[in-house]
């Protein structure tokens, strides 16, 4: 039952007009959406789709990164979708699990998408992330609390996130965020 890829892959075509140079990850992300009725779990092998977060502050000046526990890299807040067919759901959830935070999505619209490499682990073997990325801000408090996932959180300034990775895919999103417009 393709349904409940039918949203993801919506988002996806959309994602592909708005950014047309990045048509080669979106071709590829398609396909495999399109290949992998069971995308959305983790144990499938071939790859999963994951939900992500650029989380901004209230002001729209620092994102929230977090020191990955498995990864040991500073990167965006996000997770498994573990079956749930809606990345914008993973990213809202995952960000406030990881964070403490309570958040609002800036849109529903996809913000960022990459495909990674996740070396084999224990029992895992080497397999892709198809990760989907959503602006979200943190509401009220910008008092965060580090969940378990991670060694530590930290809201970087955007101006200076090149201090904090070199992760390409986290500094296209702060290439793209002054483009998204800060929310007034």
């Amino acid at each position: 039952n393709p349904m409940h890829r039918s949203k993801l892959i919506e988002l996806l075509t959309d994602y592909g007009q708005r950014y047309p140079d990045e048509r080669d990850t979106v071709d590829r992300f398609l396909a495999f959406v399109r290949a992998n009725e069971r995308c959305f779990e983790r144990d499938l092998w071939a790859g999963h789709v994951t939900g992500s977060a650029w989380l901004v502050n209230g002001a729209g000046s620092h994102v929230l990164l977090t020191h990955h526990r498995k990864l040991g890299r500073w990167l965006q807040v996000g997770g498994h979708s573990d079956g749930n067919p809606d990345p914008l759901a993973v990213a809202i959830q995952e960000a406030e699990e990881e964070s403490g935070l309570r958040v609002t999505p800036l849109g529903d619209e996809i913000f960022d998408i990459d495909i990674h490499e996740i070396p084999a682990r224990k029992d895992d073997p080497a397999h892709f992330h198809f990760d989907v990325r959503f602006t979200l801000q943190a509401v009220g408090d910008d008092q965060f609390s580090v969940g378990e996932e991670s060694f530590d959180l930290a809201w970087v300034p955007i101006s200076s996130l090149p201090d904090y990775t070199d992760e390409w895919s986290v500094l296209r999103m702060a290439e793209k965020w002054p483009a998204a417009g800060t929310p007034s």
